[in-house]
């Protein structure tokens, strides 16, 4: 089974831009879990554009399903995981300036950085997964360090998916294959949507988790959130 964990930044977003705490960000995470997320995910940045850390220690105490906390590895994300334990650590290779996650990590060139990272990570008793472009040599590399599991980043097959779904996909099932024959879990995140989110399922049917939230809040606003969650679990039947 594939479980869909929701990310809650947007919720976040929506709240700072007026401040005060409407919507609840900590009262959707509840919500999600209740209409049938298996997991939430955030990812608390320096500059707490959306996610802050007071939400990160309020949340821990709540989310019963899994908690999945994404990050540079810097000193203050290593702090917050040390200090929550989440079910999840995600690495993700951007520094604290961009928009949002647009790249894997090159697991060969950071080879000695991921290997530390993650053994400390390990040694708290939280599973790891790394956010990695769909390539057979970078999975490869994300074995030798030690994670649990990979995250594929799905942006560029969400962009030429329309274009040739088949051609879009082709790498991301190699790159799963490989990871698959190495004993690594496979996550997968970035773009995902009710007019993609299926066909990968159907390509890669052992993934075993999706990362999805400015589609599925964006979905949310027409359909509702329950209704919008429940779309999302079908499509991975």
């Amino acid at each position: 089974m594939t479980k869909l964990s929701v990310n809650i930044n947007k919720i976040a977003t929506l709240r700072n831009a007026r401040g005060g705490s409407n919507p609840n960000v900590v009262q959707v995470a509840k919500d999600a879990e209740r209409f049938g997320a298996q997991g939430i995910t955030v990812h608390p940045r320096p500059d707490e554009r959306h996610i802050r850390y007071d939400d990160v220690m309020q949340l821990k105490d709540v989310v019963t399903t899994e908690f999945n906390i994404e990050g540079y590895p810097d000193d203050r994300y290593m702090k917050i995981i040390e200090e929550v334990r989440p079910a999840q650590a995600t690495l993700v290779p951007d520094p604290p300036e961009v928009l949002t996650s647009n790249a894997g990590w090159d697991t060969v060139a950071q080879a000695i950085l991921l290997k530390e990272i993650i053994t400390q990570i390990k040694e708290w008793g939280v599973r790891t997964s790394i956010f990695v472009d769909p390539d057979v040599t970078t999975v490869e590399g994300a074995s030798l360090v030690g994670t649990d599991r990979i995250e594929l980043y799905t942006e560029p097959y969400a962009s030429h998916y329309s274009e040739d779904r088949e051609k879009a996909v082709a790498a991301y099932v190699s790159a799963a294959n490989r990871a698959q024959k190495l004993n690594l879990g496979i996550n997968a995140g970035h773009d995902l949507d009710l007019k993609n989110l299926a066909y990968l399922k159907e390509r890669i049917p052992f993934l075993d988790e999706v990362s999805i939230g400015h589609a599925l809040i964006c979905d949310a606003l027409y359909y509702g959130l329950e209704n919008t969650i429940q779309m999302y679990r079908k499509q991975l039947v």
